[in-house]
Protein backbone atom coordinates (compact mmCIF):
# COMPACT_ATOMS: atom_id res chain seq x y z
CA UNK A 1 0.00 0.00 0.00
CA UNK A 2 2.96 2.65 0.44
CA UNK A 3 4.85 1.67 -2.99
CA UNK A 4 4.52 3.77 -5.58
CA UNK A 5 2.66 4.05 -8.32
CA UNK A 6 5.05 2.26 -10.77
CA UNK A 7 7.42 0.80 -8.87
CA UNK A 8 6.27 -2.15 -6.45
CA UNK A 9 8.10 -3.14 -3.51
CA UNK A 10 10.16 -6.99 -4.43
CA UNK A 11 7.65 -9.59 -3.24
CA UNK A 12 9.75 -10.84 -0.80
CA UNK A 13 9.46 -7.93 1.73
CA UNK A 14 7.53 -7.92 4.52
CA UNK A 15 3.86 -6.08 4.61
CA UNK A 16 4.92 -4.40 7.32
CA UNK A 17 8.60 -3.14 6.91
CA UNK A 18 11.46 -2.57 8.86
CA UNK A 19 12.64 1.26 8.50
CA UNK A 20 15.98 -0.07 7.03
CA UNK A 21 13.89 -2.26 4.00
CA UNK A 22 11.97 1.31 3.34
CA UNK A 23 15.11 2.68 2.75
CA UNK A 24 16.82 0.00 0.61
CA UNK A 25 13.22 0.35 -1.26
CA UNK A 26 13.87 4.40 -1.63
CA UNK A 27 17.36 3.48 -2.35
CA UNK A 28 16.63 1.19 -5.33
CA UNK A 29 13.61 3.83 -7.02
CA UNK A 30 16.68 6.23 -6.82
CA UNK A 31 18.90 4.05 -8.73
CA UNK A 32 15.91 2.73 -11.02
CA UNK A 33 15.15 5.78 -11.97
CA UNK A 34 18.66 7.64 -11.59
CA UNK A 35 17.56 10.65 -9.43
CA UNK A 36 20.36 10.54 -7.16
CA UNK A 37 22.90 12.73 -10.04
CA UNK A 38 19.65 15.17 -9.34
CA UNK A 39 20.19 15.33 -5.66
CA UNK A 40 22.76 17.11 -3.00
CA UNK A 41 22.66 15.59 0.42
CA UNK A 42 23.32 17.51 3.59
CA UNK A 43 22.67 20.81 2.26
CA UNK A 44 20.34 23.03 4.46
CA UNK A 45 17.65 25.63 2.84
CA UNK A 46 18.24 28.97 4.71
CA UNK A 47 15.56 30.70 2.52
CA UNK A 48 13.72 30.42 -0.33
CA UNK A 49 12.66 34.33 -1.90
CA UNK A 50 11.12 35.86 -5.07
CA UNK A 51 13.86 36.50 -7.54
CA UNK A 52 14.33 39.93 -8.58
CA UNK A 53 11.80 38.88 -11.99
CA UNK A 54 9.47 37.17 -9.97
CA UNK A 55 6.76 39.15 -11.43
CA UNK A 56 7.79 38.65 -15.01
CA UNK A 57 9.12 35.10 -14.55
CA UNK A 58 7.57 33.48 -11.36
CA UNK A 59 11.05 32.51 -10.32
CA UNK A 60 12.34 31.71 -7.25
CA UNK A 61 16.30 32.52 -5.37
CA UNK A 62 16.95 29.73 -3.09
CA UNK A 63 19.90 30.19 -0.33
CA UNK A 64 21.56 26.94 0.40
CA UNK A 65 24.56 25.78 3.07
CA UNK A 66 26.63 23.21 2.65
CA UNK A 67 27.44 21.28 6.18
CA UNK A 68 31.11 22.85 5.84
CA UNK A 69 29.36 26.14 5.83
CA UNK A 70 29.20 27.34 2.20
CA UNK A 71 26.29 29.40 1.00
CA UNK A 72 25.32 29.23 -2.43
CA UNK A 73 22.83 31.11 -4.10
CA UNK A 74 20.41 29.53 -7.02
CA UNK A 75 17.70 30.60 -9.00
CA UNK A 76 14.88 28.16 -10.24
CA UNK A 77 11.83 28.41 -12.03
CA UNK A 78 9.86 26.31 -9.10
CA UNK A 79 10.07 25.47 -5.63
CA UNK A 80 8.29 22.59 -4.33
CA UNK A 81 8.39 22.14 -0.30
CA UNK A 82 8.57 18.60 1.08
CA UNK A 83 9.54 19.19 4.64
CA UNK A 84 6.00 18.16 6.02
CA UNK A 85 4.57 18.61 9.65
CA UNK A 86 6.88 16.41 11.74
CA UNK A 87 9.73 18.87 11.83
CA UNK A 88 8.77 21.37 14.72
CA UNK A 89 8.16 19.73 18.16
CA UNK A 90 5.54 20.64 20.20
CA UNK A 91 7.15 20.85 23.81
CA UNK A 92 4.14 22.59 25.72
CA UNK A 93 5.58 22.82 29.40
CA UNK A 94 3.60 25.53 30.22
CA UNK A 95 0.88 23.19 30.32
CA UNK A 96 2.30 21.26 32.97
CA UNK A 97 2.98 23.21 36.50
CA UNK A 98 5.98 21.99 38.18
CA UNK A 99 7.54 21.04 35.21
CA UNK A 100 11.31 23.16 36.58
CA UNK A 101 11.26 21.16 39.75
CA UNK A 102 11.41 17.52 38.00
CA UNK A 103 14.15 15.58 38.75
CA UNK A 104 14.30 13.40 35.98
CA UNK A 105 15.04 13.72 32.19
CA UNK A 106 12.24 15.06 29.89
CA UNK A 107 12.45 14.69 26.24
CA UNK A 108 10.05 15.20 23.29
CA UNK A 109 9.73 11.88 21.27
CA UNK A 110 11.27 13.59 18.37
CA UNK A 111 14.80 12.91 20.33
CA UNK A 112 13.58 9.29 21.40
CA UNK A 113 16.33 6.95 19.47
CA UNK A 114 15.44 3.95 21.94
CA UNK A 115 14.71 2.30 24.60
CA UNK A 116 18.30 2.02 25.74
CA UNK A 117 18.39 4.83 28.78
CA UNK A 118 15.10 3.40 29.98
CA UNK A 119 16.40 0.04 31.46
CA UNK A 120 14.63 -0.60 35.26
CA UNK A 121 13.36 3.47 34.66
CA UNK A 122 9.84 4.67 35.67
CA UNK A 123 8.33 6.27 32.47
CA UNK A 124 5.62 8.43 32.05
CA UNK A 125 4.89 9.13 28.16
CA UNK A 126 2.26 12.28 27.84
CA UNK A 127 0.10 11.89 24.73
CA UNK A 128 -1.57 8.64 22.93
CA UNK A 129 -1.16 9.01 19.57
CA UNK A 130 1.33 6.95 17.26
CA UNK A 131 4.29 7.80 18.80
CA UNK A 132 3.53 7.44 22.15
CA UNK A 133 1.66 4.18 21.75
CA UNK A 134 5.01 3.10 20.09
CA UNK A 135 6.91 4.31 22.68
CA UNK A 136 5.27 3.39 25.68
CA UNK A 137 4.96 -0.70 24.24
CA UNK A 138 8.91 -0.52 23.48
CA UNK A 139 9.97 1.11 26.93
CA UNK A 140 7.66 -1.62 29.00
CA UNK A 141 9.95 -4.56 27.69
CA UNK A 142 12.65 -2.89 29.95
CA UNK A 143 11.75 -0.62 32.46
CA UNK A 144 10.63 -0.95 35.83
CA UNK A 145 7.20 0.19 34.72
CA UNK A 146 5.34 2.46 32.41
CA UNK A 147 2.57 5.24 33.00
CA UNK A 148 1.02 6.46 29.42
CA UNK A 149 -1.13 9.96 30.43
CA UNK A 150 -3.90 11.12 27.78
CA UNK A 151 -6.18 13.76 28.06
CA UNK A 152 -8.77 12.70 25.80
CA UNK A 153 -8.04 8.77 25.19
CA UNK A 154 -7.93 6.98 22.12
CA UNK A 155 -9.69 4.18 19.90
CA UNK A 156 -6.86 1.60 18.88
CA UNK A 157 -7.06 -0.74 16.25
CA UNK A 158 -4.88 -3.11 14.74
CA UNK A 159 -2.32 -3.40 12.16
CA UNK A 160 -3.61 -7.31 11.46
CA UNK A 161 -6.79 -7.64 10.58
CA UNK A 162 -9.70 -10.35 10.15
CA UNK A 163 -7.81 -13.70 8.54
CA UNK A 164 -4.16 -11.77 9.13
CA UNK A 165 -4.63 -9.70 6.27
CA UNK A 166 -2.97 -5.90 6.83
CA UNK A 167 -5.98 -3.74 8.18
CA UNK A 168 -5.51 -1.50 4.98
CA UNK A 169 -5.18 -3.94 1.91
CA UNK A 170 -9.06 -5.11 3.97
CA UNK A 171 -10.59 -1.80 4.52
CA UNK A 172 -8.99 1.16 2.41
CA UNK A 173 -10.90 -0.44 -0.69
CA UNK A 174 -13.46 1.39 -3.20
CA UNK A 175 -16.10 -0.38 -2.15
CA UNK A 176 -15.92 0.82 1.39
CA UNK A 177 -15.36 4.11 0.44
CA UNK A 178 -18.58 4.21 -1.47
CA UNK A 179 -20.46 2.26 1.54
CA UNK A 180 -19.08 5.27 3.67
CA UNK A 181 -20.88 7.92 0.40
CA UNK A 182 -24.25 5.86 0.85
CA UNK A 183 -24.68 5.60 4.55
CA UNK A 184 -24.55 8.31 7.41
CA UNK A 185 -21.18 8.74 9.52
CA UNK A 186 -22.72 7.55 12.37
CA UNK A 187 -23.62 4.43 11.43
CA UNK A 188 -19.95 3.55 10.85
CA UNK A 189 -18.97 5.12 13.96
CA UNK A 190 -21.36 2.56 15.70
CA UNK A 191 -19.96 -0.33 13.46
CA UNK A 192 -16.51 0.36 14.16
CA UNK A 193 -16.70 1.09 17.83
CA UNK A 194 -18.24 -2.14 17.98
CA UNK A 195 -16.15 -4.14 16.09
CA UNK A 196 -13.02 -2.52 18.15
CA UNK A 197 -14.43 -2.95 21.34
CA UNK A 198 -15.20 -6.60 20.54
CA UNK A 199 -11.51 -7.45 20.27
CA UNK A 200 -10.25 -5.19 23.49
CA UNK A 201 -13.28 -3.05 25.37
CA UNK A 202 -11.98 0.19 25.30
CA UNK A 203 -13.96 1.42 29.05
CA UNK A 204 -12.29 -1.90 30.51
CA UNK A 205 -9.24 -0.78 29.35
CA UNK A 206 -9.09 3.27 30.00
CA UNK A 207 -8.85 3.66 26.61
CA UNK A 208 -12.19 4.80 25.39
CA UNK A 209 -12.14 8.35 24.06
CA UNK A 210 -14.04 11.41 23.72
CA UNK A 211 -14.24 11.36 20.34
CA UNK A 212 -15.85 8.91 17.80
CA UNK A 213 -14.02 6.36 15.74
CA UNK A 214 -14.04 8.28 12.33
CA UNK A 215 -13.75 11.98 14.28
CA UNK A 216 -10.00 11.56 14.30
CA UNK A 217 -7.43 9.10 12.89
CA UNK A 218 -6.97 6.65 15.18
CA UNK A 219 -3.55 4.99 16.95
CA UNK A 220 -2.73 1.75 15.31
CA UNK A 221 -0.60 -0.89 17.73
CA UNK A 222 -1.35 -4.22 17.88
CA UNK A 223 0.82 -4.63 21.19
CA UNK A 224 -0.70 -1.89 23.38
CA UNK A 225 -3.52 -3.61 24.67
CA UNK A 226 -1.03 -6.92 25.84
CA UNK A 227 0.71 -4.38 27.87
CA UNK A 228 -2.04 -2.99 29.34
CA UNK A 229 -3.37 -6.47 30.27
CA UNK A 230 -0.10 -7.31 31.23
CA UNK A 231 0.45 -4.15 33.89
CA UNK A 232 3.20 -3.28 31.46
CA UNK A 233 1.77 -0.23 30.36
CA UNK A 234 -0.81 1.60 32.74
CA UNK A 235 -3.33 4.25 31.53
CA UNK A 236 -3.55 7.52 33.51
CA UNK A 237 -5.58 10.89 33.17
CA UNK A 238 -4.03 14.06 31.91
CA UNK A 239 -1.08 15.32 34.22
CA UNK A 240 -2.52 17.66 36.73
CA UNK A 241 1.63 18.74 37.97
CA UNK A 242 4.69 17.87 39.01
CA UNK A 243 6.33 17.82 42.01
CA UNK A 244 9.93 16.90 42.11
CA UNK A 245 9.97 13.23 41.34
CA UNK A 246 6.50 12.64 41.75
CA UNK A 247 3.56 13.33 38.64
CA UNK A 248 0.09 14.03 39.69
CA UNK A 249 -2.68 13.34 37.56
CA UNK A 250 -6.74 15.23 37.04
CA UNK A 251 -7.99 12.22 38.96
CA UNK A 252 -5.89 12.90 42.66
CA UNK A 253 -3.91 9.76 41.87
CA UNK A 254 0.30 9.94 41.75
CA UNK A 255 3.30 8.25 40.81
CA UNK A 256 6.46 8.33 42.82
CA UNK A 257 9.68 7.65 41.83
CA UNK A 258 9.54 8.91 38.16
CA UNK A 259 12.90 9.03 36.09
CA UNK A 260 12.00 9.92 32.82
CA UNK A 261 8.88 11.73 30.93
CA UNK A 262 8.83 11.24 27.23
CA UNK A 263 6.53 14.47 25.69
CA UNK A 264 4.47 12.36 22.70
CA UNK A 265 2.56 15.89 22.25
CA UNK A 266 3.21 15.93 18.61
CA UNK A 267 4.44 18.60 16.30
CA UNK A 268 4.11 22.30 15.29
CA UNK A 269 4.05 23.56 11.61
CA UNK A 270 6.07 26.04 9.73
CA UNK A 271 7.91 26.97 6.89
CA UNK A 272 10.61 29.74 8.44
CA UNK A 273 12.38 29.45 4.85
CA UNK A 274 10.11 31.33 2.87
CA UNK A 275 8.73 35.11 2.58
CA UNK A 276 6.01 35.54 5.44
CA UNK A 277 3.58 36.47 2.94
CA UNK A 278 3.49 33.13 0.91
CA UNK A 279 1.18 31.30 2.98
CA UNK A 280 -2.13 31.93 3.06
CA UNK A 281 -3.89 31.09 6.57
CA UNK A 282 -7.56 29.55 7.04
CA UNK A 283 -8.63 28.58 10.52
CA UNK A 284 -5.92 26.94 12.40
CA UNK A 285 -3.62 25.38 8.94
CA UNK A 286 -2.05 26.14 6.29
CA UNK A 287 -4.61 27.94 3.21
CA UNK A 288 -3.14 25.42 0.52
CA UNK A 289 -5.72 24.92 -2.35
CA UNK A 290 -6.45 21.08 -2.30
CA UNK A 291 -3.82 20.78 0.59
CA UNK A 292 -0.78 21.63 -2.47
CA UNK A 293 -0.79 25.49 -3.73
CA UNK A 294 -0.88 28.85 -2.20
CA UNK A 295 -3.48 30.26 -3.34
CA UNK A 296 -2.34 34.53 -3.01
CA UNK A 297 0.47 34.02 -5.18
CA UNK A 298 0.94 36.01 -8.55
CA UNK A 299 2.36 32.92 -10.34
CA UNK A 300 1.70 28.99 -9.67
CA UNK A 301 5.50 28.23 -9.43
CA UNK A 302 5.74 27.30 -5.50
CA UNK A 303 4.16 23.70 -4.20
CA UNK A 304 3.59 21.98 -0.65
CA UNK A 305 4.08 18.33 -0.93
CA UNK A 306 3.51 15.68 1.83
CA UNK A 307 1.46 18.35 3.96
CA UNK A 308 -1.48 16.12 5.03
CA UNK A 309 -2.53 13.14 7.31
CA UNK A 310 -4.94 10.38 6.20
CA UNK A 311 -5.45 7.17 7.52
CA UNK A 312 -2.97 5.31 4.62
CA UNK A 313 0.66 5.81 3.47
CA UNK A 314 2.11 9.09 2.62
CA UNK A 315 3.81 8.06 0.07
CA UNK A 316 1.61 7.42 -2.71
CA UNK A 317 -0.20 10.70 -1.72
CA UNK A 318 2.81 12.99 -1.62
CA UNK A 319 3.22 11.17 -5.39
CA UNK A 320 0.19 11.99 -6.48
CA UNK A 321 0.70 15.30 -5.23
CA UNK A 322 4.03 15.53 -7.23
CA UNK A 323 2.50 14.20 -10.73
CA UNK A 324 -0.09 17.07 -10.08
CA UNK A 325 2.44 20.03 -9.25
CA UNK A 326 4.87 19.37 -12.40
CA UNK A 327 1.78 19.17 -14.72
CA UNK A 328 1.14 22.90 -13.17
CA UNK A 329 4.88 23.77 -13.42
CA UNK A 330 4.95 22.64 -16.98
CA UNK A 331 1.65 24.53 -17.76
CA UNK A 332 -0.17 21.23 -18.74
CA UNK A 333 -2.56 22.47 -16.23
CA UNK A 334 -4.06 25.60 -15.20
CA UNK A 335 -5.04 26.95 -11.78
CA UNK A 336 -8.34 28.86 -10.76
CA UNK A 337 -8.05 32.38 -10.27
CA UNK A 338 -6.80 33.17 -6.78
CA UNK A 339 -10.26 34.49 -5.56
CA UNK A 340 -11.63 30.74 -6.65
CA UNK A 341 -8.76 29.12 -4.94
CA UNK A 342 -9.38 31.26 -1.45
CA UNK A 343 -13.47 30.35 -1.33
CA UNK A 344 -12.03 26.38 -2.46
CA UNK A 345 -9.35 26.78 0.62
CA UNK A 346 -12.50 28.03 2.77
CA UNK A 347 -14.65 25.89 2.33
CA UNK A 348 -12.24 22.82 2.73
CA UNK A 349 -11.28 23.91 6.18
CA UNK A 350 -15.08 24.44 7.31
CA UNK A 351 -15.60 20.74 5.83
CA UNK A 352 -12.03 19.39 7.66
CA UNK A 353 -13.75 21.49 10.97
CA UNK A 354 -16.81 19.22 10.51
CA UNK A 355 -15.55 15.95 10.07
CA UNK A 356 -12.44 15.71 12.12
CA UNK A 357 -11.77 16.87 15.79
CA UNK A 358 -9.44 19.98 14.82
CA UNK A 359 -6.41 21.64 16.65
CA UNK A 360 -3.50 23.64 15.71
CA UNK A 361 -1.75 20.25 16.04
CA UNK A 362 -4.26 18.14 13.73
CA UNK A 363 -5.57 20.42 10.78
CA UNK A 364 -4.47 18.39 7.74
CA UNK A 365 -6.67 15.37 7.94
CA UNK A 366 -8.14 14.13 4.72
CA UNK A 367 -10.09 11.02 3.44
CA UNK A 368 -7.24 8.24 1.71
CA UNK A 369 -9.45 7.57 -1.33
CA UNK A 370 -11.00 10.83 -1.85
CA UNK A 371 -7.69 13.10 -1.77
CA UNK A 372 -6.53 10.41 -3.52
CA UNK A 373 -9.44 10.39 -6.08
CA UNK A 374 -9.67 14.25 -6.32
CA UNK A 375 -5.59 14.92 -7.19
CA UNK A 376 -5.75 12.31 -9.77
CA UNK A 377 -9.20 14.13 -11.56
CA UNK A 378 -7.06 17.04 -11.36
CA UNK A 379 -3.90 14.95 -13.69
CA UNK A 380 -6.35 13.00 -15.31
CA UNK A 381 -5.74 9.60 -13.92
CA UNK A 382 -8.60 8.41 -11.85
CA UNK A 383 -9.48 4.94 -12.98
CA UNK A 384 -13.04 4.96 -14.45
CA UNK A 385 -15.23 2.05 -12.73
CA UNK A 386 -17.98 2.35 -15.70
CA UNK A 387 -15.39 2.59 -18.40
CA UNK A 388 -13.38 -0.83 -17.12
CA UNK A 389 -16.60 -2.84 -16.12
CA UNK A 390 -17.63 -2.79 -19.71
CA UNK A 391 -14.12 -3.26 -20.96
CA UNK A 392 -12.10 -5.18 -18.55
CA UNK A 393 -14.50 -6.71 -16.64
CA UNK A 394 -11.78 -8.80 -14.21
CA UNK A 395 -9.49 -5.67 -13.73
CA UNK A 396 -12.79 -3.80 -12.67
CA UNK A 397 -13.45 -5.95 -9.69
CA UNK A 398 -10.27 -6.05 -8.53
CA UNK A 399 -10.45 -1.68 -9.10
CA UNK A 400 -13.56 -2.17 -6.60
CA UNK A 401 -13.05 -4.61 -4.11
CA UNK A 402 -9.16 -4.73 -3.72
CA UNK A 403 -7.13 -2.13 -1.79
CA UNK A 404 -6.77 1.22 -3.64
CA UNK A 405 -3.23 0.74 -4.25
CA UNK A 406 -1.21 3.59 -6.37
CA UNK A 407 -1.23 1.25 -9.09
CA UNK A 408 -4.60 2.29 -10.01
CA UNK A 409 -3.60 5.96 -11.26
CA UNK A 410 -1.48 4.54 -13.69
CA UNK A 411 -3.87 2.81 -16.04
CA UNK A 412 -4.57 5.88 -17.70
CA UNK A 413 -4.20 8.94 -18.85
CA UNK A 414 -0.53 10.97 -18.41
CA UNK A 415 2.06 9.06 -17.05
CA UNK A 416 0.33 5.43 -17.68
CA UNK A 417 2.39 2.76 -17.05
CA UNK A 418 2.02 -0.18 -18.86
CA UNK A 419 3.12 -2.62 -15.46
CA UNK A 420 0.02 -1.40 -13.57
CA UNK A 421 -2.39 -3.98 -14.67
CA UNK A 422 -0.37 -6.58 -14.06
CA UNK A 423 0.66 -5.00 -10.90
CA UNK A 424 -3.26 -4.98 -9.65
CA UNK A 425 -3.80 -8.32 -10.40
CA UNK A 426 -0.65 -9.87 -8.49
CA UNK A 427 -0.77 -7.51 -5.33
CA UNK A 428 -2.11 -10.05 -3.42
CA UNK A 429 0.44 -12.88 -4.65
CA UNK A 430 3.12 -10.14 -2.83
CA UNK A 431 1.13 -9.64 0.27
CA UNK A 432 1.18 -13.46 0.62
CA UNK A 433 4.90 -14.13 -0.49
CA UNK A 434 7.10 -13.34 2.41
CA UNK A 435 4.55 -15.20 4.61
CA UNK A 436 5.33 -18.66 2.37
CA UNK A 437 8.37 -19.63 4.91
CA UNK A 438 6.92 -23.10 5.24
CA UNK A 439 5.09 -25.16 3.36
CA UNK A 440 1.88 -26.22 4.86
Amino acid sequence: MMCYSDFPIPSDYPNYMHHSKILNYFRMYADHFKLLKYIRFQTLVKSVRKAPDYSRTGRWEVLTEKRDGHEERHVFDAVICCSGHYTYPNLPLKDFPGIETFEGKYLHSWDYKGPEDMYGKRVVVIGIGNSGGDIAVETSRVAEQVYMSTRRGAWIIRQVSDNGVPVDMKYNTRFVHILFQLFPINFFNWFGEKKLNAMYDHTMYALKPKHRLFSQIPVINDDLPMKILSGAVIIKPNVKEICGCTVVFDDGSTVEKVDTIVFATGYNYDFPYLPKNAMYKSGHRAGLYKHVFPPTLEHPTLAVVGFIHALGAIMPQAEMQARWVTRVFKGHKKLPSSQSMIKAVEKDTKNIEKSYIVSKLTPLQVDFVSYMDEIAGEIGVRPSLLWLFFTDYPLFKRVLWGPVTAYQYRLMGPGKWEGAHRAIFTQFDRMFQPLKTRKV
